[in-house]
């Protein structure tokens, strides 16, 4: 198998606070990683330092990305490179219709690249059919991104623009959160078709029903900063019944 993704004693802090402590994680192409853990484990922190965002200070270890050091790209290169994060409560901006942003940010990727910009008639076709899977209608595509938007309705178009940039990591950070069964069932489905044997899938949740709808090859639990434990679909289920308590202690 492909390693897409080599973490190795990765430490990281905020604001002088240290969050990751030493963790490893290796994910090839074509697998789907679940991370679960207690609040305050490190697992938004995670997704946040792989993605580049401010304030977090990587202080230790290396992560490499196609075998390329992904902690000396910016953000946007990173991006481009084909790394995409899901937020758990995605921005709103205000006077910035969704089909203008995507054209921004899929275009920008593929001037970053080297590709040709897509003309509008092949972007609003290719969105269209995007948005027609996850059940969003061409309204919510003129409206501005996130604008008083449901839960559902900013997870779906976050699924969307995943789904159009075509990224070869998704981290997905808690995706479930805020969502009814039913919006969960139609973002998942959208992740579900992303599934591939060139992509790679780092799912972060808190909880094991999110993981009967993307069924995960290998689940980790994340405990003060690093993993403190790796098995099958079956440990989240594991999970929901004994909780988290045995392994904070173990951290501890």
């Amino acid at each position: 198998m492909t390693a897409l993704l080599e973490i190795r004693n990765l430490q990281a802090e905020i604001a002088g606070r240290k969050i990751l402590d030493g963790l490893d994680l290796t994910v090839n192409a074509g697998e789907v990683h679940a991370i679960m853990g207690p609040n305050g484990a490190g697992k938004s922190t995670l997704s946040y330092v792989l993605a580049g965002k401010p304030g977090y200070e990587v202080t230790g270890g290396e992560v490499l990305f196609k075998g390329e050091d992904l902690l000396a790209m910016p953000p946007d290169e990173r991006a481009a490179k084909g790394v995409f994060l899901a937020f758990q409560y995605p921005l709103e901006i205000p006077g910035v219709a969704t089909m203008t942003f995507l054209r921004a940010a899929l275009n920008a990727q593929r001037r970053k690249r080297g590709e040709e910009e897509l003309s509008s008639p092949d972007l609003v076709k290719r969105v269209r059919e995007t948005a027609k899977n996850l059940g969003i209608d061409a309204e919510m595509l003129r409206r501005p991104l996130n604008v008083g938007f449901s839960g559902g309705e900013k997870k779906r178009n976050e699924t969307m623009q995943m789904a159009l940039l075509e990224p070869l990591l998704c981290v997905l950070d808690e995706t479930d959160s805020g969502l009814d069964i039913d919006a969960l069932k139609i973002v998942a489905n959208g992740v579900n078709q992303l599934r591939s044997k060139e992509r790679g899938m780092i799912v972060i949740t808190h909880y094991q029903r999110l993981l009967d709808y993307i069924v995960p090859d290998i689940v980790h639990v994340l405990s003060a900063g690093r993993i403190v434990r790796t098995g099958g679909k079956e440990l989240a289920l594991e999970l929901e019944s004994t909780g988290y308590a045995q392994y904070q202690s173990e951290a501890a």
